[in-house]
Formats: structure tokens, C-alpha cells, sequence
């Protein structure tokens, strides 16, 4: 069965990695948690940069293009775990609808 997400303006297939077993409540396949806390390391290395790159007076077209990566990041780790719940099947879909509208 193919699920999509919803990205923006626009509705995307959700990877395969998405199709593991997971819950609302928490990340219960070991393999898509590794790879989310793997994800937000990069994240927080991201952030750490961007701070040098304020303390260091550094142009603001640079900084924006940093968070705009770093808040990239954060949006994907954000729609592979809804991909997740829409994958299981257990969940309406205008419990998927609200979660995108509260968190999106």
C-alpha cells in the first residue's frame, strides 16, 4: 500500500526506511532510531556552527543559508517519522491531518 506525506505544498512518498515499525509514543525499531539520533547529531553540529558563525560577525546571508540547511534537516527527521505512522495503517487519517496541522 503507498502512503504519502505531506511536504509543503506538495505530497511526497515517504522512504522505505519509514515502513518499519514504529508507534506514536515512541521509536521502536533500533535502525530508524540510530538513524534519527544520528540525524539530530548532525543537526546539533550544524547549530554549533552557525553560533561560531554569529560570534564571528559572519555575514547574514551566510548564517540564513546555515539554518535554513540545519531547519532542512529538522523537517525531514519531522515527515519520516509521520511517514512512519501513516505506513502503520492504525491511525485515521484525520489523526495524520491534525498532527501535520499542529506540527507542520
Amino acid at each position: 500500500m503507498a502512503c504519502f506525506v505531506y511536504h509543503g505544498e506538495y505530497w511526497v512518498q515517504p522512504t522505505v526506511a519509514c515502513l518499519a515499525p514504529c508507534s506514536m509514543t515512541a521509536v521502536q525499531d533500533p535502525e530508524r532510531k540510530k538513524a534519527l539520533l544520528l540525524r539530530l547529531k548532525r543537526v546539533e553540529g550544524q547549530l554549533r556552527g552557525i553560533q561560531r558563525l554569529i560570534e564571528a560577525d559572519t555575514d547574514c546571508e551566510q548564517v540564513a543559508q546555515q539554518l535554513a540547511a540545519a531547519r532542512k534537516a529538522l523537517d525531514k527527521s519531522f515527515f519520516m517519522m509521520v511517514g512512519c505512522v501513516m505506513a502503520q495503517g492504525d491511525t485515521p487519517p484525520d489523526d495524520v491531518a491534525e498532527l501535520l496541522s499542529r506540527f507542520a
